[in-house]
């Protein structure tokens, strides 16, 4: 058999446990979901899932350090230099999201236990504290909690944004989430 094959079947049988176990996600919580169960919906038997995955945990964390480095790709030509440019890339972030809408949707969901809402956190406050100057009445020891309640507030927003089934384009989101970050809830 041809290495391309092989990639391929990789590729596929991958991308179907996957999708298997977001469904699944979408009814219950990580620990519910057992690799038999997975292996039914995604018609892989177990050793082929063995293969890829220690367990459904594994999976899990797989799908979410994946999106993570998409995110990463994705967003690695932007930067927070003037307000203009965090617009643009707050637009380019909520696009993204709305691009994975089912996947983030239900990563973010508070029914499932995953560790995601963590992972974009950590990568949001790595792009936030390298990239975003902030206002110079915020002390410099103050931008760790800065960041932390403009990053919370961020992501809850945009996860209410997928619940409300992405009512608002990325555009009208990204300049709701700007404005509350650069002048707050005054104007």
């Amino acid at each position: 058999m041809t290495a391309s094959k092989l990639d391929r079947r990789k590729k596929y049988t991958r991308m179907v446990l996957r999708d298997s176990l977001m469904q699944l996600l979408k009814e219950k919580q990580i620990s519910a979901i057992t690799v038999k169960e997975l292996c039914e919906l995604a018609d892989i038997n177990r050793s082929t899932f063995y293969s890829h995955y220690f367990d459904q945990y594994d999976l899990l964390d797989k799908i979410e350090d994946e999106i993570i480095e998409d995110m990463k790709g994705y967003l690695s030509q932007y930067n927070f230099e003037k307000e203009e440019d965090s617009l643009h890339m707050i637009e380019k972030l909520i696009e993204y999201f709305a691009s994975k809408h089912e996947v983030c949707k239900t990563l973010f969901s508070e029914k499932v236990d995953t560790t995601f809402q963590q992972k974009v956190m950590v990568f949001a406050r790595g792009v936030f504290m390298k990239n975003w100057k902030a206002d110079n009445h915020f002390q410099e020891d103050s931008s760790e909690y800065l960041s932390t309640f403009i990053i919370s507030g961020s992501i809850h927003a945009i996860k209410s944004w997928l619940n409300n089934n992405m009512d608002k384009t990325p555009k009208e989101m990204a300049g709701i989430i700007n404005g509350l970050i650069n002048r707050g809830l005054s104007k």
